[in-house]
C-alpha cells in the first residue's frame, strides 16, 4: 500500500504505541483487499460490548486504553448487553454487568461517545452524502450506504477501532464507484405494508442473493418508504445475506432511475418476488406451538416514532401475565419517549422498554436457561434470523400479529 509521510511516521510509532499497531494492523487487511492506499474517514462506530467480545475482547481494549490512546475522528458505540438502569429486572447476572462497566469505561478513556446505539444515524451522527466512514453494526452499514449514499464497508469491532485510532480505512471494497453498481435486479411484486414486511423483503433477497460483493436493485415499489422501512431492509439484508448495500429505484440517492443503479449495465441476475412471497417468508417460521411466552420489539433498536406507534398499539389493553413484552431504543429515544408517556403507556400495559441495549446482545442464551423461554415472536425478520443461535424458536409476524399475541397470550397463525 502507498503511505502518505504522515501515515509513515504512524508506522514509525511517533503518535504512540497504539496507532502503530493500529496502522500496522489496517495495511494487513488493505494488503489482503488488494487496496492501493488508505481514505480518511469522517467517523467511526464501534461494536463491542461484553456478550460478543467476551473477557478476552475485554482486556485487549483495556490495553489499547491503557496506552494512552484516543480517537482521532468522532467515534459512536454499538448498543451494549446492559441496560444499567434495568439489568435486575431483566434477570441479568452481576458479574456481566460488572464486567461491561469496564468495557464502558475503557470506551470512554479512547474519547468514544458510548452512546449505545444501532440507529447513530437516525439520531446522533447522520451520514452524508460521499462520505467515507468506518462503520461497524451491519445495520447502520447498510443504512449509511444505501439510504445516505455514504461509503463503508462492514468494520468488525477491532477494525472500527483501529479506524478510529488512525482516522483512516483501506480504500477498497464500497469505498469505491465500481463496487456500489447495482448487480442482481429485483422486480417486486409483491407491495410491503407493515414496516415488519420491509424487513421480510430482506430476509426472501437476503436467502436468494447472500454475497457480501453483489448490490440488489429493487424496482417495482409503489408506496414511499419511511426512514423506518428503509432501517428494516437493510438490516434484513445484512443479516440473511451479509449484503451491505442496496439500491431503492426512485428512492435512494445512487438509483434516481433503474439505468442509475446499474451504472448502464445488464443486471448480472433478476429475482422477480411475485405476491406471496412476504407471507412465504413469515410462515417458514414456524412456532412449537400457539402459546406465546416472549415478544420482543428490537434489532434495529426502536426510533421515536416506533416507540409511539408501541404505545397506541397496546393502549386500553393488557400484556397478558405469561407473557414477557420487551421493546429497546436508544438514550436519546428513550429520554424523549418517556417525557411524552409512550414508556409509561407501554409500562402501564404491562411491557418494558429498555435503552442502550438489543435483545440478541442481552446475554440471551443466559436469559433463555433461566426463564425457560423458548419461543419468541418479533416483528424484526434480523432479530429472528439471529436469535434461533441461542436455543430460541424465533416466530416473525408483522407487528399487529405481535401486538394481539403479547396481549393474548397465543398465536392467530
Amino acid at each position: 500500500m502507498r503511505l502518505t509521510r504522515e501515515e509513515e511516521s504512524m508506522l514509525a510509532g511517533a503518535e504512540g504505541e497504539a496507532v502503530r499497531l493500529a496502522l500496522e494492523q489496517q495495511i494487513k487487511v488493505g494488503d489482503f483487499f488488494g487496496a492501493e492506499d488508505f481514505v480518511p474517514v469522517a467517523s467511526a462506530h464501534v461494536h463491542s460490548e461484553m456478550e460478543t467480545s467476551g473477557e478476552a475482547g475485554l482486556a485487549f481494549l483495556e490495553k489499547i486504553a491503557a496506552l494512552g490512546a484516543k480517537v482521532r475522528v468522532p467515534t459512536t458505540s454499538n448498543p451494549r448487553s446492559v441496560d444499567f438502569a434495568h439489568w435486575r429486572q431483566v434477570g441479568q447476572e452481576e458479574r456481566h454487568v460488572e464486567l461491561e462497566r469496564r468495557l464502558v469505561a475503557a470506551f470512554a478513556r479512547l474519547g468514544v461517545q458510548v452512546v449505545d446505539t444501532c440507529i447513530n444515524y437516525q439520531s446522533i451522527t447522520p451520514p452524508r452524502f460521499g462520505q467515507h466512514l468506518a462503520w461497524g453494526d451491519t445495520g447502520t452499514v447498510a443504512f449509511a450506504n444505501s439510504v445516505a449514499g455514504a461509503r463503508s464497508n462492514f468494520e468488525a469491532g477491532p477494525a472500527a477501532l483501529t479506524a478510529a485510532l488512525t482516522g483512516r480505512v483501506p480504500r477498497y471494497g464500497y469505498h469505491l464507484p465500481e463496487q456500489r453498481l447495482g448487480t442482481v435486479l429485483v422486480e417486486v411484486h409483491d407491495q410491503p405494508q407493515d414496516k415488519a414486511d420491509w424487513g421480510a423483503l430482506g430476509c426472501v433477497v437476503g436467502r436468494e442473493v447472500g454475497d457480501y460483493w453483489q448490490v440488489p436493485v429493487f424496482d417495482g415499489i409503489e408506496s414511499e418508504p419511511s426512514v423506518d422501512d428503509l432501517k428494516q431492509l437493510g438490516a434484513s439484508l445484512a443479516s440473511y445475506g451479509s449484503l451491505p448495500m442496496f439500491h431503492l429505484v426512485g428512492v435512494t440517492p445512487e438509483a434516481r432511475t433503474r439505468e442509475e443503479a446499474f451504472g448502464g449495465r445488464e443486471p448480472a441476475r433478476r429475482l422477480v418476488l411475485e405476491p406471496g412471497a412476504l407471507e412465504a417468508a413469515y410462515r417458514s417460521y414456524l412456532p412449537e406451538s400457539d402459546k406465546v411466552e416472549l415478544v420482543v420489539f428490537s434489532a434495529p433498536q426502536l426510533s421515536l416514532d416506533e416507540l409511539k406507534n408501541l404505545a397506541v398499539g397496546l393502549e386500553g389493553k393488557n400484556v397478558h401475565p405469561e407473557v414477557k413484552l420487551l421493546a429497546t431504543t436508544n438514550y436519546a429515544n428513550y429520554g424523549l419517549a418517556e417525557r411524552l408517556g409512550y414508556v409509561k403507556a407501554v409500562e402501564d400495559a404491562g411491557g418494558t422498554v429498555l435503552a442502550g441495549v438489543c435483545f440478541y446482545l442481552m446475554t440471551p442464551n443466559e436469559l433463555r436457561e433461566k426463564y425457560g423461554y423458548r419461543s419468541l415472536v418479533t416483528n424484526s425478520a434480523k432479530l429472528a434470523n439471529i436469535i434461533s443461535g441461542y436455543g430460541y424458536v424465533p416466530v416473525l409476524r408483522p407487528t399487529a400479529v405481535c401486538l394481539w399475541a403479547a396481549v393474548e397470550g397465543r398465536l392467530p397463525w
